[in-house]
């Protein structure tokens, strides 16, 4: 049985979230609480397996109890709010979901399978407790040629990220050198609405720009692109971004899949992709791509991951090159940006 928090201040929506979490036989709302203060008190008190935060509540706020539960008494949490900030992913929360629809909407029925989807998840994952903020520290400089590697160097490289995705995108952009010399285009799967907070925040601590895709434009490097809401993200063969709103990919729109495909047929051998935690397997259909096109895969591990999910399925279908810790993937771009050593 999977034992969840509930914070929130709205009496109406607080009732809404319960209703909905324990439609599921496999949950139960253990403790509901109507400000941050609460919530810090009663996650000490009944260590659920997930808690689910409000933003704007009285006495102590979202975040500010996010943050003071991750060092008390860690636990995942789940930020649900009308409205994306960069703050949602700064105080370490583990996702970002939009508030519940009206009950009449015809959105409604799949929106709430998808919470209580999202809840089951975040029960089995494992977090750490959380001191005080990350020291800055020295930005990689490149690093030499990778072994084993055609003599070109990777001039794009293609990420895919799910659930725990932002942590990881904000080690990894924060840690590339600042001369970083190829564009990286990002699929991150996250609610509707905070793609535009999630830009924010990696702007604030990232040495390369990242900004949220418009179809068309040039690709340029010390640059990462965000698909954009609900659109998904390729590359054309003359360098400029294809964002369009074709069908959905197994359920997913933006496709992980579709970029890494767009991006092998575009820029053949040429192509660093990265596929990180995340729940699912989005991408691995488009990792054979890469790899038929010559370019470079790299996965995340499992011991790094928050959720080794799309890591592990790329890892089984044998599509990739390296399975390297968050803070090593930085390190292993910057070396294939430089010129790699020739096959034996």
């Amino acid at each position: 049985m999977i034992r969840v928090l509930v914070a929130e201040d709205s009496v109406t929506v607080r009732e809404l979230l319960v209703a909905i979490l324990e439609s599921d036989p496999g949950m139960t709302v253990v403790g509901q609480a109507k400000n941050g203060v609460e919530a810090v008190e009663l996650a000490k008190r009944l260590r659920p397996n997930v808690i689910t935060m409000d933003v704007h509540m009285p006495l102590m706020d979202g975040f500010e109890a996010t943050r003071e539960i991750m060092v008390q008494a860690p636990t995942p949490i789940i930020i649900i709010s009308s409205s994306s900030s960069e703050r949602d992913l700064r105080a370490g929360a583990l996702m970002v979901v939009a508030k519940p629809d009206d009950p009449g909407s015809p959105q409604f029925d799949g929106r709430q399978g998808q919470f209580r989807t999202m809840v089951k998840a975040m029960a089995d994952v494992k977090v750490v407790r959380r001191w005080a903020e990350r020291a800055p520290r020295e930005r990689v400089r490149p690093g030499g040629p990778v072994a084993g590697r055609p003599t070109s160097p990777s001039r794009l490289v293609a990420i895919a990220a799910s659930t725990g995705g932002p942590a990881a995108l904000q080690r990894i952009l924060g840690d590339l050198p600042t001369d970083f010399p190829a564009p990286i285009l990002v699929v991150q799967h996250i609610a509707r609405g905070f793609v535009s907070g999630l830009a924010d925040w990696l702007n604030t601590g990232c040495s390369v720009r990242v900004r949220i895709a418009q179809h068309g434009e040039p690709l340029v490097e010390r640059t990462a692109f965000l698909a954009p809401d609900d659109r998904h993200l390729g590359v054309g063969r003359h360098g400029r971004l294809v964002v369009d709103d074709s069908p959905a990919i197994k359920g997913f729109r933006p496709s992980a899949s579709r970029l890494f495909e767009s991006a092998a047929q575009a820029y053949g051998s040429a192509v660093a992709a990265v596929i990180l935690t995340g729940m699912g397997d989005d991408g691995v259909a488009g990792l054979p791509a890469v790899k038929a096109a010559g370019g470079y895969v790299i996965a995340q591990d499992e011991g790094t991951s928050v959720v080794y999910g799309m890591p592990r399925e790329a890892i089984a279908a044998g599509v990739v090159d390296a399975v390297l810790a968050v803070d090593d993937i930085a390190p292993r771009l910057a070396g294939l940006t430089q010129a790699r050593e020739r096959r034996s």
